[in-house]
């Protein structure tokens, strides 16, 4: 008897399995390929880190579906989701990151013997996980079928979360809570980066006494001083100065389901620049969290972001928010909605947001953000990490 380590119940996947059948039928597509790892989980169950070689799920319009992968990482499709021993199908091992041959190739085999091999074929062709090799060899294999590029075919159908889905994201969120809670505590000028991101990563695992920290999709970010105006940084060993301010931008995770949350962390007196975009940030935070309703746009919101920021003096040249949900590395994003002027995409009440107004100047940057999910009361925030900029 196999272990088991199922998150949800069968039938939120089959009804899972239905909006997408409903999706390529509407968009003209047989049969779908799917090899982004944050589709195969949310259609399956399936859960590894085995997505660095090829694997997929293929799903017909009509009633097949299978999951494709490495022969070591069956076990874990038996024990992680409700799919039959037949619907398990597992490769040899000497396809592994080979010059000569390619998981593809032996995924057309099976197609052939399935009768699936004609028709209209959509994949993830704009996609971490699909390779060109990989997908131009699918192609030359099955010369009768024709095929189009469906890459977030499976991701908009994600976009209005479940209830358990969204409780997931709110234990996401204290988990994120505790990690915060770890940084305000032990944080202070000469720690050296890296001791504080080892901090981050127990705190973020360790979760609380009810819910277990699930790795995030993006390491820690964190970048204090001048660093701070560049978004995106890793840690390296630097002790952290005094009387600089240090930009986190950190995730709880709970069962693959994400809640981002950053903060600024100033160590001395705060300058005035700090204090002064503190202030339109929460202002911002407090306008659009209301706007969060069903029928609001994304560009509505971006635009009521943008235009407070103008009223204040400052410019923001890049989205301020986007659809999150389930996701593996290397982003906890869903690549679907953005938060910015030209997004024309109607909310509704489920989808789930991180509403990333972050500020990145010259020398410095101040990032204050929240994730939530629309209601129809307004947007809810996901977790309950003090609002402010930390000072010690």
């Amino acid at each position: 008897m196999k272990p088991r380590r199922r998150r949800f119940d069968a039938g939120e996947y089959l009804v899972r399995q239905a909006k997408t059948r409903k999706a390529m039928i509407e968009s003209g597509i047989d049969l779908l390929v799917i090899a982004d790892p944050s589709n195969i989980c949310w259609l399956t169950g399936y859960d590894a880190w085995s997505f660095y070689v090829y694997q997929c799920v293929v799903i017909s319009a009509d009633s097949e579906l299978f999951w494709f992968g490495r022969g070591i990482d069956a076990p874990a499709a038996h024990i992680t989701t409700h799919l039959p021993e037949e619907d398990i199908i597992a490769y040899p091992d000497h396809y592994v990151q080979s010059a000569e041959v390619h998981p593809t190739e032996y995924l057309a085999q099976v197609l052939k013997q399935r009768q699936l091999d004609t028709g209209h074929i959509g994949a993830e062709m704009d996609n971490y996980y699909q390779t060109y090799r990989g997908m131009h060899l699918l192609m030359e294999c099955l010369q009768d079928a024709t095929f189009t590029d469906a890459t977030a075919l499976v991701n908009w159908q994600r976009a209005i979360k479940s209830p358990l889905e969204i409780e997931y994201m709110q234990r996401a969120g204290q988990v994120i809570e505790r990690v915060y809670d770890r940084v305000l505590e032990i944080a202070e000028p000469g720690m050296r980066k890296n001791d504080l991101v080892a901090e981050i990563l127990h705190a973020s695992t360790q979760g609380t006494e009810e819910f277990y920290g699930d790795y995030a999709a993006i390491q820690p970010l964190i970048a204090s001083g001048p660093e701070a105006s560049a978004c995106h940084l890793t840690w390296d060993s630097t002790p952290i100065e005094k009387n600089t301010g240090m930009c986190l931008e950190l995730a709880g995770a709970h069962n693959r389901y994400h809640c981002p949350c950053s903060r600024t962390l100033h160590f001395g007196k705060p300058p005035k620049k700090y204090r002064d975009i503190e202030a339109v940030i929460l202002e911002a935070i407090d306008l659009v969290i209301d706007m969060f309703r069903p029928g609001t746009t994304c560009g509505e919101v971006a635009h009521a972001f943008t235009m407070l920021l103008r009223k204040n003096g400052y410019e923001k040249d890049n989205r301020c928010g986007y659809s999150i949900g389930l996701s593996y590395p290397p982003d906890w994003g869903e690549r679907t909605m953005s938060l910015r002027d030209i997004d024309t995409t109607e909310l509704q009440e489920g989808m789930c947001f991180h509403f990333m107004p972050g500020m990145w100047f010259d020398d410095w940057g101040f990032e204050i953000t929240e994730s939530l999910t629309v209601t129809p009361n307004g947007g809810q925030v996901l977790s309950n990490v003090p609002r402010k900029l930390f000072v010690k």
